[in-house]
């Protein structure tokens, strides 16, 4: 077998704003495998400034696990444990290389364009005229969940948008999320989620910065709506740990984004122990390209999920991976009359 990688360089359509800066572009890195004439391609997933393994021998170790590609996906896995944009690259190349068709990672009725995802829209932060702009879109292009990313502007503004939402369509007509990727300090936290929790709020995420356990643990015991922890999960290894994570702080959800967490095999291990303390979760992609979006689409519809998924970030690019992805109506589907555009 023989391992290579390259990188692409993802530019977004617009610049999307998010609690800690603008983003105009974003890495990625490909993993391609060859064996008997098949071939296999993975994405390895890393958001720079977010990602546990942004680090930076990151290029090196990328090139010593296709040095070193004919150890296994098991061992190499193991050996990636600090790097879990790579573990799943490597999950997603092995399970492409012995598929029939490389994009087919799990195989379904998804894959065979029979059946679709709901998804939430999300809304990027941005001026008020901008933002008000994209729920408008939203909306109007049938999605019946809304995400919006809080805390980079004016609170005030902030829950003013929520309050005309809220005033057009209830919580029946349109679920509503939001996520603050940890900009609330943890003294007003509390009284931040009391004002959001007037807009019937299906959940926050990430209120508070990573690594404030007790104060997490504080505000999941006293909030007014639900918490889901999302970066609290990047870069807590080995079961024992994540069951002592959850156990402490006791969060209403957990997010799981696969390219953060260890892939697949990383995800099911947060949703087995997520079930045991009977905490809600979701699964969300982290800006991948249509290719690591792809296998993460039809992993979590293996899932069998009923509530809507963070999976429609594929349409940002300008210079994104052609592919089936499609999304109608609140749902993401897989177009099996669209074909892929990537040369191997």
């Amino acid at each position: 077998m023989i391992a290579t990688y390259k990188k692409h360089i993802l530019e977004f359509k617009q610049a999307s704003g998010t609690s800690r800066g603008i983003l105009k572009t974003k890495e990625t890195w490909f993993i391609i495998l060859e064996e008997n004439g098949n071939k296999g391609i993975g994405e390895c997933g890393i958001l720079r400034g977010l990602s546990i393994d942004d680090r930076p021998d990151y290029e090196d170790q990328l090139k010593y696990t296709c040095d070193n590609i004919n150890k296994g996906l098991g061992i190499l896995y193991q050996e990636n444990e600090a790097f879990p944009s790579i573990q799943i690259g490597l999950e997603i190349a092995f399970k492409s290389l012995v598929s029939k068709d490389e994009f087919d990672i799990f195989p379904s009725d998804f894959s065979k364009g029979n059946s679709s995802i709901p998804i939430n829209g999300l809304i990027w932060m941005g001026t008020e005229v901008f933002m008000k702009q994209q729920i408008k879109d939203k909306i109007e292009a049938g999605f019946s969940c809304i995400k919006m990313k809080i805390g980079a502007i004016d609170f005030d503004t902030e829950l003013n948008l929520l309050k005309s939402i809220r005033k057009e369509f209830n919580q029946e007509d349109i679920e509503l999320r939001v996520d603050a990727n940890g900009a609330f300090a943890p003294n007003t936290a509390l009284e931040k989620l009391k004002q959001l929790s007037e807009f019937n709020l299906h959940s926050i995420e990430q209120p508070i910065k990573k690594g404030q356990i007790q104060e997490m643990a504080r505000l999941c015991e006293k909030t007014p709506l639900p918490i889901a922890l999302d970066e609290e999960l990047i870069g807590v290894f080995g079961v024992t740990k994540q069951r002592d994570l959850l156990q402490t702080i006791k969060p209403q959800y957990i997010i799981l984004k696969p390219s953060f967490i260890g892939g697949f095999k990383g995800s099911n291990q947060w949703i087995d122990l997520a079930k045991e303390q009977k905490i809600g979760w979701w699964i969300t992609s982290a800006l991948e390209s249509n290719i690591g979006l792809n296998a993460i689409t039809q992993y979590t519809f293996t899932k069998q999920v009923n509530i809507p998924q963070g999976l429609g970030t594929g349409s940002l690019y300008t210079n994104n991976i052609s592919s089936p992805l499609e999304i109608k109506k609140g749902h993401i589907t897989y177009n099996t009359k669209v074909n892929w555009d990537f040369k191997f």
